[in-house]
């Protein structure tokens, strides 16, 4: 039997799945190719704060990120986004807020005001039909965007559920699984017999507020710990680690040959692409942004003129601490399909676009581009494996995903043994 777990890449899953496997008493070795770990959890410094770099946020699901945030003391640093709303800029140029009571962009009441609103009558009056339809209707769909137009139709999918999907899983609904989306949607179109009804349970169990949460002083915190307790638990950490030749049971890592049980974190070379996003986040002096115009950010439609942009974070307006953090000046976060070499200057123009304020002055400002790998991407490798490609996009995927992983080994292990075994 090879010695040790050795997982090859240091991204959230292999640091979870790495701390979990050291709590069962295996000794662990991580090898992380870049000079950090944390993957897409990462920081940035903007104006001299500590921001989130990607990811910002987590979806509350299942409860997996806050029981592993309580077990690293982190419980009282779990932060919900303020209240106020979300908007939508829509193709046509002009903005409205995100009807209030949905998910994902679907409605839970198609008659509500904010819906018509949005959407215009004639697709709110298409969306009714949903309540008349049997469970069955839509109810073999593959992806969110087909279910939504055969139970509400294309009014509600372009209008509503393509703008809140592109923004949040940069994806388009009819690339989106069901599951991904919203693991209990097609269960409880079954039980309700209505895809607004679904909604609407669905919405009575995760009120406004309390589907996604972050961390007070930015998730990319939640590395910081992983890795602290890592090695409080005995685990080898190592950065700089090009890993090649992998198998289930040895690496080649910077030429030399390591043996054990390996964990594949990182995707593979001959995976799918997956999308390139720009992220520009923009710290700025804007009188006119201070009573938060267009809510916690802006989630535009495709094609909407004179806007690049799919969507615009005011994260000063959406998390409390980074608005006390950076008094009498405002975070934007702004982000973009694909790589723009002037991510800056569109940014600043968007911005302004999307709020309707005017820019005063740019305090301080950054980009970068992230690989997103579609779920699923990189599911079929020999080895086991954990991180966004297996679980799915986001970390409360990621996460649950490696607990799992994390188990099944532990179960499987014989009695502990010594670390992974370097040759050559």
């Amino acid at each position: 039997m090879p010695d040790g777990v050795l997982v090859v890449g240091g991204g959230v899953g292999g640091l979870v799945l790495a701390r979990r496997l050291a709590l069962a008493g295996r000794p662990v070795v991580v090898f992380e190719r870049s000079d950090r770990f944390g993957g897409q959890v990462a920081r940035q410094t903007v104006a001299g704060v500590d921001l989130d770099a990607a990811a910002e946020s987590f979806a509350m699901r299942g409860g997996t990120v806050a029981r592993l945030l309580t077990e690293l003391g982190m419980a009282e640093d779990i932060e919900t986004p303020l209240s106020t709303p979300a908007w939508l800029h829509r193709a046509d140029g002009s903005a409205v807020p995100l009807p209030a009571t949905g998910v994902l962009g679907i409605p839970g009441d198609p008659s509500a005001p904010d819906v018509v609103h949005a959407i215009g009558r004639r697709a709110a009056l298409r969306a009714r039909i949903d309540a008349l339809l049997p469970a069955r209707v839509g109810a073999d769909a593959s992806s969110l965007g087909e279910l939504v137009r055969r139970r509400m139709g294309r009014g509600v999918v372009d209008g509503l559920v393509a703008p809140v999907v592109r923004g949040v899983h940069s994806s388009d609904p009819h690339s989106l699984p069901v599951e991904t989306a919203s693991p209990r949607l097609r269960d409880e179109l079954h039980a309700t017999g209505s895809l607004a009804a679904a909604v609407q349970r669905i919405r009575a169990t995760a009120p406004a507020g309390s589907q996604v949460a972050g961390i007070r002083g930015g998730m990319f915190r939640l590395v910081d710990a992983l890795v602290a307790d890592c090695e409080r638990l005995g685990v080898r950490l190592e950065t700089g680690a090009e890993a090649a030749d992998i198998t289930s049971e040895s690496v080649t890592v910077n030429g030399r040959r390591v043996t054990g049980e390996v964990v594949r974190a990182a995707t593979p070379v001959d995976a799918p692409a997956g999308r390139r996003i720009t992220l520009a986040t923009l710290v700025v002096e804007a009188s006119g942004l201070d009573p938060a115009p267009r809510g916690t950010g802006v989630l535009v439609a495709a094609g909407a003129p004179g806007v690049s942009a799919r969507a615009l974070t005011h994260v000063s307006a959406k998390w409390a601490w980074v608005g006390e953090r950076l008094p009498g000046l405002h975070a934007l976060r702004l982000s973009y399909d694909g790589d723009v070499p002037d991510a800056i200057e569109r940014a600043t123009a968007d911005a302004a676009t999307l709020t309707g304020a005017r820019i005063d002055r740019v305090v301080d400002a950054t980009s970068a581009v992230w690989q997103r790998r579609p779920g699923g991407a990189w599911a079929d490798t020999p080895e086991p494996a954990v991180g966004e490609g297996p679980a799915g996009t986001g970390l409360a995927s990621v996460v649950a995903h490696a607990e799992r992983v994390a188990g099944r080994l532990s179960a499987d292990s014989p009695e502990p043994a010594s670390g992974g075994r370097m040759e050559g």
